[in-house]
């Protein structure tokens, strides 16, 4: 960063915090939001967007190649006049970071003259030329730009420092519900919960909570279908970045054992949850007492506060107050076992975590149950608690899927077909990858090293919406010259300094 924006950068923070620190010596009397005259005018020669940060995104697309990559993979179009098809596929990722939930939401950016200059071009596609070439995929062309776009991602993968490879590189896989409230759409269904609508699927890096592979289906299909061939995939395409420890996980629905054998044989290491059967259970029953060790669960990082004070259980204390039926965990024991599925010829190693549960109603105790948890792993090093943990830990992919349906809001369905639907989630997902593109390309410097990691850190997990405010929503004014666009930032912000550091090394 330039030593003269370091500068004006501490100024402006200096400058803001006088501000509140002046706030704060009020004396209360009067409300601090006071009456002021407001007047509204149209400039006529500075012109400014809200969203300033769709700079840094344009320099990452052309820093990674990523329209060369898709123009190269994607052939819908006889014809470019004028649009090409990055075009269109960015036209749909831009819009949520913009601030956009809706297809029509691309009519704003499409009549915004400033945003145009910001990305150097005279126009972009309306919302309903928009919906149109998404109606144009077939599964085939969204595998294409799928391929195209985990291409550009091997490419980020490959720029990351030599730890980021030794670690194991993890994928979880998930189903999820997509409602929809239309009549006509093609390849809907009715779910097991009764809702319509579909029922995509979901297989994610878990390393960097990046979505790999998104699959649409009907609502009423099962969550493990087509799974295979897609982590096939995701295995290769850690392996081509140089990942060499590769482990899978998913709940009961991907404990498909028909697979098993093949990936073991592979190199790579599972972590399925397994349904409770009752010979499973039987077994579980019949283990050795002494065998069983009691469960402890560990936080997953340390206060470096004081501990607070528990708050009181507002739900339970209801719950007993109005006598409802109430569950509650007295303990959990873990213990392992040996056991071959039918459909394997290896045997695995089984998992079962015991819950002693306690029922209860009010005051009264009913009675005491247990209840077994399975899991099956071909890892014979991790211990009894690890292999738990990781198991625990898939549950991260709720996360992300929950940005991707509130956030990014790429779990959806605007369109009238299956594939339109499903051209239309990777095309919007592919938003949170550019997020977690900007935060893994952010630099790293000696002395700061510690500062700047946690900075990366805070950038990798943030939440959209979070992100689209801290990076995106930047008020810029936008001066087009000859050969360069300038964005003039008009507001300080404290991810400043993480901003122009941004910026500095995609334009290195």
């Amino acid at each position: 960063m330039k030593q003269i924006l370091r500068q004006k950068l501490d100024q402006r923070k200096r400058q803001i915090s006088k501000r509140l620190e002046k706030a704060l010596k009020q004396d209360g009397e009067q409300p601090t939001i006071k009456p002021t005259n407001i007047i509204y005018e149209i400039s006529d020669r500075t012109r400014a967007i809200s969203h300033g940060g769709i700079g840094v995104v344009k320099l990452l697309c052309q820093l990674l190649g990523l329209p060369e990559r898709i123009d190269r993979h994607v052939h819908l179009l006889k014809i470019h006049r004028p649009y090409s098809e990055s075009d269109h596929v960015l036209n749909l990722a831009f819009n949520p970071l913009c601030g956009g939930q809706t297809l029509d939401d691309i009519e704003l950016r499409r009549n915004d003259e400033v945003y145009l200059d910001a990305l150097g071009t005279e126009s972009i596609p309306d919302p309903t030329t928009a919906g149109d070439y998404c109606r144009r995929f077939g599964p085939g062309d969204i595998h294409d730009l799928m391929n195209a776009i985990n291409e550009t991602r091997l490419g980020v993968w490959r720029m990351q420092p030599a730890s980021f490879t030794q670690q194991t590189a993890r994928l979880d896989a998930d189903g999820t519900m997509a409602p929809t409230q239309g009549e006509c759409k093609q390849g809907m269904d009715i779910g097991y919960n009764g809702v319509w609508g579909y029922h995509p699927l979901v297989v994610s890096f878990a390393n960097t909570q990046e979505p790999l592979f998104i699959t649409n289906r009907p609502a009423s299909r099962p969550s493990h279908e087509g799974v295979a061939p897609l982590f096939d995939k995701s295995i290769a395409l850690c392996r081509a970045s140089g990942f060499t420890d590769i482990l899978l996980r998913g709940d009961t629905d991907f404990s498909l054992t028909t697979e098993l054998d093949r990936w073991d044989s592979q190199g790579v290491r599972f972590v399925f949850g397994y349904d409770a059967m009752p010979n499973l259970k039987t077994l579980a029953n019949g283990h050795p007492e002494a065998e069983y060790e009691k469960l402890v669960r560990h936080a997953e990082r340390e206060l470096k506060t004081k501990p607070r004070r528990k708050q009181p259980r507002v739900k339970e204390g209801i719950v007993r107050e109005r006598c409802y039926k109430n569950i509650r965990l007295k303990s959990e024991d873990v213990a392992e076992f040996d056991y071959q599925p039918t459909k394997c010829r290896k045997t695995y190693r089984i998992v079962v975590v015991r819950k002693n549960l306690s029922m209860e109603r009010g005051e009264l105790v009913l009675f005491d149950d247990v209840r077994y948890f399975f899991y099956i792993t071909n890892d014979r090093k991790m211990t009894r608690r690890e292999v738990v943990n990781e198991a625990m830990q898939r549950c991260n992919q709720e996360k992300l899927i929950a940005q991707l349906k509130g956030g990014v809001r790429a779990l959806h369905a605007p369109l009238n077909t299956l594939n339109a639907n499903w051209a239309y989630m990777v095309t919007t997902a592919l938003a949170w990858s550019i997020k977690a593109w900007l935060a893994l390309l952010l630099p790293v410097h000696g002395r700061w090293r510690d500062k700047h990691t946690g900075e990366r850190e805070a950038l990798l997990k943030m939440e959209f919406r979070t992100f689209v405010q801290a990076i995106m929503a930047v008020p810029a004014q936008i001066i087009r010259t000859g050969r360069r666009t300038i964005f003039r930032l008009l507001a300080w912000s404290p991810w400043q300094p993480v901003f122009f550091r941004l910026v500095d090394a995609l334009r290195c």
